[in-house]
């Protein structure tokens, strides 16, 4: 029986019926959770740890009554506001996207078949079954043609299921092959959708390697901080014999930049400005980590059709081989095209050629599947018929075999019209095959495919065409692309199955054709096998196994629900073209991550460093009987060399340009600049600090030598703390140095400009305290860039000034 026929006899639900369950709360109307919502993003930009230990040393800086001194307190507002505004501004894009994206089921109601909403479905409607679609509710099958369903994404099982009438199907599962209906039996909070869609649209923070890395630094820092902090409140307090006031000032100074107030803000506003500008460019990112992702890939793994190719084709030719006149062969495809439930590409441009439906009545129908690589129908007295691979179909040592090779060679796509002397539903199929007619397909290769693959080609990721399609075809499209190994494309019928043997080929070969679903997993697993961190693009059914174990899933917006469901990453205007910005994007957010947490880290360290040696220094003037040392900055110091050395620069540094390929040992990488760098910083400064201490003109009242004294320390301090910004914006191109520059004449004006001096109590009207501090910096600057040198030759990686130095490989674009 035909799927029209039983269209007939099961019209579904009716208007009233469907208006009934709406007001009884029979819908599948579950909430969104493509996001957290807005009163959970506050609270979580809010109510932050590092919130909290600012908002407390701000209330002592209060105590005192300097206002001045709680400037950084706007970084509380700064922290909240900018992270509260990112997050909105990502949920808005992440909310409208997955409204576009999402699946829409095909519902029966009245007879007619109409496209809805899922949250549209009710109880009891009748839910229309075809390749790819994903079921959306549980139900129960009412209808079937040859029905499979792929439940891996529930069981792990990777053979489809038959499914008959009476079975049972759930929502998460997909169609592989086959049409039919089913009844919705459980919607809303009682299907297994509502959890399945929860998780495939949520806006998710799961484990990475940068989150966790940042993690344990904070969690290091926090016990830093415990001892740092105790030991500058006793000395501040008891040692120094200041007024309580300015010990206060002098604590809270000391504790505040320990803290990395800015690196969560940085790391939060480079996720969310990449999930943004990649929303603009018409890609969901289901998942936040999938930006880090995208940043470490080496491989794509590439299907041709739809990807290196337009998904629409068009008839080229029909070729006659057999005894069967042409104009019958048009015929039986018009047929053939007519009666597909589910038309591919390939039927749909079949269809656009031959219009003339002959009306005859189909008595077996074969769903096209990618395991067995044909269709069929049978006519009763009109005959049984095959549309599918010649290299399947045929014996591949007759002539005809050849021709459709040959013609395949030439970039176009074949099929075989064939008749058959079984019913096509026979478990026999298709039994003794006669060939007809080669229907020869055009398809246009994408105009931007090739630039495309350039630009991979330049970032050192190696693109990998695996393709379902004849693979003399397949080598053709990747021969006219340029794609290296693209003219000895290798047949996936003849891989091995052995996982080191497969990952061999895949090593030396790029172009695979004929390659099963089973076979996309292999390659996705023999690839990881080797270390590589690999991206798989696709928009069928047979896409998703690969989709899901591939380290980055990038599904096509206008393939199927099931593939949309599993991707990290949709491309909603379908182009490949696109996938380009999509890896720059995660290169970008995280290699400036990297860049800007050297700064953040490295104010830290010497920060713990100068609060312990100046401690530790003025708790022995009361065992020794020296003068008392107190903590040397105010805590407006403290603010202003954060805004030039770190804050501004690491803001614009976060947002650059970076094409370089992120790597594994984030943590370790970092530290090996901020701990030295941290260390000369605070030594130093420290140093600077006690000269000018013992050699401070004692005809000054106190606290215009005090002022004299810090200032400086807070010279020597800014003197290494710009040079160490300095290297991490290398390699150096003219905005970089202009930015550094600018760092330096944003300082120069604080301490020239009489207002800005006396604003921020700043003296160096001390030309030999004043060259002390230049001198001491010199030293700081020489000893930094040293150690930078020394970790590359001890860690083996290549550093350059400039990116033209000689041996840099070629970005693909400017940085």
């Amino acid at each position: 029986m035909s799927i029209t026929e039983q269209q007939a006899r099961a019209p579904g639900l009716t208007a009233a019926e469907v208006a009934q369950r709406v007001r009884d709360g029979q819908t599948n109307d579950v909430p969104d959770r493509a996001s957290r919502s807005v009163a959970d993003i506050v609270r979580a930009n809010v109510f932050t740890r590092i919130n909290a230990i600012l908002g407390v040393l701000f209330v002592l800086v209060l105590a005192t009554g300097s206002m001045i001194d709680g400037m950084f307190g706007l970084l509380i507002v700064a922290n909240s506001v900018v992270g509260i505004v990112q997050e909105l501004r990502a949920k808005q894009t992440l909310d409208k996207l997955a409204i576009v994206g999402q699946a829409k089921p095909v519902v029966r109601r009245d007879g007619a078949a109409t496209e809805v909403g899922p949250k549209d479905v009710v109880l009891d409607d009748l839910i229309e079954l075809g390749p790819g679609d994903q079921i959306v509710v549980d139900g129960e099958v009412v209808e079937c043609e040859l029905l499979e369903v792929d439940e891996s994404l529930l069981t792990g099982e990777a053979d489809p299921i038959d499914k008959t009438v009476g079975a049972k199907v759930m929502s998460g599962s997909y169609v592989v092959a086959g049409s039919g209906a089913y009844r919705a039996t459980k919607v809303g909070k009682d299907a297994y959708a509502a959890q399945l869609a929860d998780e495939a649209s949520k806006f998710t923070l799961v484990d990475s390697e940068l989150r966790s890395g940042i993690d344990t630094i904070l969690k290091v820092i926090t016990y830093l901080l415990i001892p740092a902090g105790l030991v500058t409140i006793y000395n501040q307090l008891f040692s120094s014999h200041q007024s309580w006031r300015h010990a206060l000032n002098g604590m809270v100074a000391a504790l505040v930049p320990m803290v990395p107030e800015g690196l969560v803000l940085m790391t939060s506003i480079a996720f969310a400005v990449g999930v943004v500008r990649l929303g603009q460019r018409k890609c969901l990112v289901q998942e936040l980590p999938a930006i880090e992702g995208l940043a470490r890939v080496d491989v794509v793994c590439a299907d041709k059709t739809g990807t290196l190719t337009e998904n629409g084709m068009r008839l080229s030719e029909l070729r006659v081989v057999g005894d069967v006149p042409e104009q019958r062969l048009r015929s039986v495809l018009a047929a053939l095209a007519h009666d597909d439930p589910r038309p591919n590409a390939s039927v749909l441009a079949i269809a656009e050629a031959m219009t003339e439906d002959p009306g005859w009545s189909s008595t077996a129908v074969a769903p096209f599947s990618s395991a067995k690589k044909w269709s069929g129908l049978s006519y009763g007295e009109h005959g049984n018929w095959l549309l599918g691979a010649p290299d399947v179909l045929l014996d591949p040592d007759s002539g005809i075999a050849a021709t459709a090779q040959d013609i395949g060679a030439q970039g176009l796509r074949v099929l075989l019209l064939a008749s058959s002397d079984r019913p096509v539903d026979d478990p026999d199929a298709p039994g003794t095959v006669t060939p007809q007619a080669l229907v020869v397909l055009e398809q246009k290769v994408r105009p931007d495919a090739r630039e495309t693959l350039d630009y991979f080609a330049g970032q050192d990721v190696s693109i990998k065409v695996i393709s379902g399609d004849n693979a003399v075809s397949v080598g053709a499209v990747a021969s006219s692309l340029g794609l290296p190994g693209g003219d000895h494309a290798v047949d996936a019928r003849r891989l091995p199955t052995a996982q080191g043997e497969l990952a061999d080929v895949l090593d030396r070969e790029t172009t695979f054709g004929r390659v099963r679903p089973d076979q996309k997993r292999a390659m996705v697993g023999a690839l990881q096998s080797r270390g590589h961190t690999v991206a798989m693009t696709g928009d069928g059914v047979n896409d998703v196994l690969a989709l899901k174990d591939a380290d980055i899933g990038v599904a096509m917006g206008s393939g199927s629900p099931a593939t949309r469901a599993v991707a990290q990453i949709v491309l909603l205007d379908n182009r490949f073209a696109t996938l380009p910005y999509v890896v720059g994007e995660g290169r970008r957010v995280i290699g400036n991550i990297e860049r800007v947490s050297n700064l953040f880290l490295t104010k830290t360290v010497y920060s713990v460093l100068l609060a312990f040696l100046v401690g530790v220094a003025g708790i022995g003037s009361q065992i020794f009987d020296y003068a008392p040392l107190s903590y040397p900055f105010l805590p407006r110091h403290v603010t202003i060399a954060a805004w030039f050395t770190i804050g501004i620069p690491a803001f614009i540094l976060s947002l650059a340009p970076n094409n370089e390929r992120a790597r594994t040992g984030f943590v370790p990488r970092v530290l090996r600049l901020a701990i030295p760098s941290g260390t000369v910083i605070g030594v130093m400064t420290f140093i600077a600090y006690l000269i000018a201490y013992w050699s401070a003109d004692q005809s000054l009242p106190t606290e215009a030598r005090e002022v004299q004294i810090g200032t400086t320390a807070l010279i020597t301090l800014l003197v290494i703390a710009v040079w160490v910004l300095a290297i991490v914006a290398r390699p150096w191109n003219w905005w970089k140095i202009l930015l550094i520059a600018g760092s330096v004449a944003g300082y120069l004006i604080l301490f020239t400009v009489p207002f800005t001096r006396h604003f921020f109590k700043l003296d160096p009207s001390n030309a030999e305290l004043t060259g002390v501090a230049f001198a001491c910096g010199a030293v700081g600057i020489v000893l930094v860039e040293v150690a930078w040198w020394i970790t590359a030759m001890v860690t083996g990686e290549q550093r350059h000034l400039f990116p033209d130095s000689p041996g840099r490989k070629p970005l693909g674009h400017k940085d």
